[in-house]
């Protein structure tokens, strides 16, 4: 049914064509000589060449092809196809005139195939010779990106290579999708459909022009617009107009600037000033906080020493932290400065980045830029008031914070901690480490000994808290009185025997027999029971000498003289010389005795 319909209606049109072609034929007259009616013929059937262009207009719009008159008694189509634009909608009336190209043309059956968008491509190429040959430029769209760089649409799609595309490099290249520019024409070829553009040529150019005008108005101390032009780890290059500046990352600001992308992005407006120039090499210092004044200038008025600040934390090192107190003028607060009591490794333990702390200004050097801070100023020094809190003598309790091979450290109050050295753990024990007696966190009780507040130090007891058993010791184990322990070591010089918990006594390897004994150990095992005789005490050296040999003669005094009791009277002067010679025999050991116990002081080495 469709083609049916697209005949009629091609029927219709030719008749209309045929109608119109009769009415427009000029009327003959009588007048006219046979010369000029044969011009008249020709000129009505006057051929047309296949390529060339010719303006029509349009005379029905059919639902496959529109008709248009190009003159000359001749009508041409033209695909409805060439006149849907983007929604689908035919953009085209009865009467539009336009340029169309001849692409069809056959004289025996009459028809002429006509196309718009070609003829307007043969006027787009006329055009792009004409500017190439005027060395002009054109305007177009960037479409796409392709292999290479992109493509731009002028009316015909052409080539811009990504080298041409700008001065630099491009990072992003979708982002000059879309966008449209200005572009000169490097070179076209008709026959292969290829026009090669440049925008890079236009922007150099420009930029030449630009610079002379920049050199001539450049000057050391000038203020001047510019445009970022690319930022980097040292600084930001700074487009002044055709000439390019550095404004160095020191330069920036007088606070403190990590990297300059925290402040700046391609293609900001900013404001510098000409910090120095070089007209032969054409190179540029720039400065922007040179824009307003140096604040260290003022740092002596606005921070005495002694005054309280406030500031942010902007940086931590093992040594401190630097407190911005305002932009371009940093504080020191050395981790010496930051507690009265604790041990500061690293401030981190007291203080974050980013926080506001209030500090007391210690030191101030505006010449070398140094502000000394302190956080611990701000409060009252706790080892001021520690020794009246806690004089020498008091008995206090706390709880174990930290055990180590020295001695244990107890916490008292404000991160006060006090230290029981191994030595005043104990008057007896010999303890090699405190944790085989008490584990961290235990709670004891100490006696103050000493606070040394120009040290920070507070030095406790444990002992002290008990009485000293050595001061006793002498009431004990008198000197002479027979004793028991258990051996508790052997050395070649002698035997320790325990007396009590804590209380040894030494036998010398010359007090355990008559006999001559090389080492105790041949004779005794630690753990053994024996008995001696207390020789000697030493109560401040914490020394008891004891005596088995002087058992043994003490055995002999006591069989001898028993023994001379139970003998009979003398016969001879032999008996009475053996008796008297046994009764001083006695009698001197009895004196040794008492000599010892008037040694009281002597060792029992």
């Amino acid at each position: 049914m469709n083609n049916i319909s697209e005949e009629n209606e091609n029927q219709n049109m030719n008749t209309e064509t045929a109608e119109k072609n009769n009415e427009e034929m000029p009327e003959i007259t009588g007048e006219e000589t046979m010369e000029e009616l044969l011009d008249i013929y020709e000129s009505s059937l006057k051929k047309f060449e296949e390529g060339q262009v010719v303006t029509g207009t349009v005379i029905s719009v059919g639902r496959s092809a529109v008709l248009v008159d190009v003159g000359y008694k001749s009508e041409g189509q033209i695909s409805i196809q060439e006149f849907i634009d983007d929604e689908g909608n035919v953009s085209v009336e009865v009467g539009d005139e336009f340029e169309v190209m001849i692409e069809v043309w056959d004289e025996e059956e009459e028809t002429v195939l006509l196309s718009r968008d070609k003829a307007k491509k043969v006027k787009i190429w006329d055009a792009i010779k004409e500017i190439y040959d005027d060395d002009g430029t054109i305007e177009g769209v960037i479409t796409s990106r392709v292999k290479g760089g992109f493509s731009v649409d002028i009316g015909l799609q052409a080539f811009l290579p990504g080298s041409q595309a700008d001065l630099r490099p491009i990072r992003n290249m979708d982002e000059m999708v879309n966008q449209t520019y200005t572009f000169k024409i490097l070179k076209y070829n008709k026959k292969r459909n290829n026009i090669v553009l440049s925008r890079r040529v236009l922007l150099e150019a420009k930029r030449d022009e630009l610079r002379s005008t920049t050199l001539e108005a450049i000057e050391d101390g000038k203020v001047m617009e510019g445009i970022v032009k690319n930022i980097t780890e040292y600084g930001v290059f700074v487009d002044l107009g055709g000439v390019d500046g550095l404004l160095h990352i020191t330069d920036i600001s007088w606070g403190r600037v990590k990297h300059p992308s925290e402040l700046f992005s391609v293609g900001d407006n900013i404001n510098v000033k000409i910090l120095s120039f070089d007209l032969e090499k054409e190179r540029v210092s720039l400065g922007m906080k040179q824009l307003t004044p140096d604040p260290w200038t003022t740092a002596v008025d606005k921070y005495p020493v002694e005054s309280k600040v406030l500031g942010k934390v902007v940086s931590l090192t093992d040594y401190g932290a630097f407190i911005e107190l305002e932009e371009g003028v940093e504080g020191l607060i050395h981790v010496s400065e930051m507690s009265w009591t604790r041990k500061i490794r690293h401030p981190s333990q007291m203080v974050t980045v980013g926080e506001e702390v209030e500090a007391v200004v210690l030191d101030l050097k505006p010449d070398n830029r140094r502000i000394s801070l302190g956080i611990k100023q701000t409060v009252d020094n706790p080892w001021e008031v520690i020794s009246q809190k806690y004089p020498v003598g008091t008995i206090i309790e706390g709880k174990i914070k930290n055990i180590t091979e020295f001695g244990l450290f107890i916490g008292i109050d404000d991160d006060i901690d006090g230290l029981v050295h191994i030595s005043d753990i104990s008057w007896t024990k010999r303890i090699k480490h405190p944790s085989e007696v008490y584990k961290k966190n235990d709670t004891i009780q100490a006696v103050v000994l000493d606070i040394d507040k120009a040290n920070e130090r507070f030095s406790l007891g444990i002992k002290q808290t008990q009485a000293d058993p050595w001061e006793s010791v002498g009431q004990r184990y008198e000197v002479g009185k027979e004793i028991s322990g258990v051996i508790t070591n052997l050395t070649d010089f002698g035997v320790f025997v325990e007396l009590e918990e804590g209380i040894e006594g030494l036998v010398h390897v010359s007090e355990i027999s008559k006999e001559n004994i090389k080492s105790p150990k041949e004779h005794y095992q630690i753990g053994d029971t024996i008995t001696a005789k207390v020789m000697n005490i030493n109560s401040d050296e914490r020394r008891i000498g004891l005596s088995i040999k002087r058992l043994e003669d003490d055995d002999d005094d006591k069989y001898l003289e028993e023994f001379a009791k139970n003998m009979k009277p003398a016969t001879s002067s032999f008996g009475a010389i053996l008796g008297n010679s046994i009764q001083e025999s006695i009698e001197a050991n009895k004196n040794q005795e008492g000599s010892g116990k008037k040694k009281d002081g002597d060792s029992a080495e």
